[in-house]
């Protein structure tokens, strides 16, 4: 059952950003001051939104496993983190290539950019983690305390834009303080490819849950073969 709800959501994911990428590439104009490297921002923004959002599901199922103790939140936690940094390079990586078309230059030590390097770093520690840990629930538990600390570099990535008037844009989109300054059919396509992304999240999601599932029952039987 799992296995086909994945398999619907990366086909309607599919489907649905060879759409947007349609859209944005053939439908929209290009930005009166950036050109048509703008477009990158259609996948930018969208990806940091997913990366955002799944850091934060990997601390609900951090919380949620520090008090039920059931390892499904665990993996739950250790998937989305998976998945939360995969669409963190994403968005480091788009924002490297609009930096060097627009500014000029592949990096700058800005502050919503250093603290999204931050970001990326502190939840790869956190996988790293996971992988010197041999014993289960001491990997759990220590991994669930550290995700939750984790998130606040994601708040202060997050709110950085509005905390530092530095070299990085300001917020664009209607719903930021100090944004709506967009053109409303380029905001619409941000949030269509954040839905396709998201639907490529749910669907990871649930593959590395099965995963996870399954390396801990074959750890389990091969602690319990040593044993004899």
């Amino acid at each position: 059952m799992r296995a086909k709800i994945a398999i619907t959501l990366a086909a309607l994911a599919g489907l649905l950003l060879a759409r947007n990428a349609y859209v944005i590439l053939v439908g929209l104009p290009d930005e009166a001051a950036q050109g048509p490297i703008y477009r990158i921002m259609f996948y930018h923004v969208p990806s940091w939104f997913t990366a955002f959002g799944s850091f934060f599901a990997a601390g609900v199922g951090s919380g949620l496993y520090l008090w039920t103790k059931k390892t499904r939140y665990d993996e739950m936690a250790v998937a989305a983190t998976e998945i939360g940094t995969v669409f963190t390079m994403v968005g480091l990586v788009t924002g490297m290539i609009w930096a060097r078309i627009i500014w000029g230059i592949w990096w700058t030590w800005d502050p919503r950019l250093t603290w999204a390097l931050i970001t990326y770093l502190v939840y790869a520690g956190y996988l790293m983690l996971r992988r010197a840990i041999d014993e289960p629930s001491t990997r759990a538990k220590n991994s669930a305390v550290l995700n939750l600390f984790s998130f606040t570099s994601v708040v202060i990535t997050y709110k950085a834009i509005d905390w530092w008037r530095t070299q990085h844009p300001g917020a664009v989109l209607s719903f930021r303080t100090g944004g709506g300054n967009i053109d409303p059919a380029m905001e619409s396509m941000i949030f269509w490819n954040f839905l396709g992304y998201l639907l490529v999240a749910a669907a990871l999601l649930l593959i590395r849950m099965r995963q996870e599932q399954m390396q801990r029952e074959m750890d389990a039987m091969r602690r319990e073969a040593h044993a004899f």
